[in-house]
């Protein structure tokens, strides 16, 4: 007996809204895996932003002549603080984000980068003076 196989038209049209429902999910998935990791990594630096207002709104709070040291820790992206007049501005991967440092009166415009350590102090005349 000779026996030939066949594919029947339903087979074909089942097996196709497989695959394309297939796609579908993994599109959805990889969306979804992407759209966490750049949560993930704008909330880091968000800590980070919140971490250094925080330290220098603790700097301004005490005396004169009270210093703290912070170090800036190192993550996947590079990003750099600003501390201008009173706000702290941190930009990382064409994004920025800012926060308003209330009462701080800076000498001059600050620039900081990850990995490296500061001395945020209060002067004699009750401005900030980044180090």
């Amino acid at each position: 007996m000779d026996n030939k196989g066949f594919i029947s038209v339903e087979f074909l049209f089942s097996l196709f809204i497989i695959l394309i429902v297939a796609a579908g999910l993994l599109v959805y998935s990889q969306n979804t895996i992407n759209s966490s990791l750049n949560i993930e990594s704008d909330m880091r630096h968000r800590l980070i932003l919140d971490n250094v207002a925080n330290t220098i709104n603790q700097v301004d709070s005490q005396g004169e002549f009270y210093s703290k040291y912070l170090k800036l820790p190192i993550t996947d992206k590079n990003y750099v603080l600003t501390l201008d007049k009173n706000k702290l501005i941190i930009e990382y991967d064409n994004k920025k984000g800012e926060m308003s440092v209330p009462f701080i009166d800076s000498y001059s415009s600050y620039k900081m980068y990850p990995g490296r350590i500061y001395v945020i102090e209060k002067t004699h005349e009750g401005k900030i003076l980044i180090k």
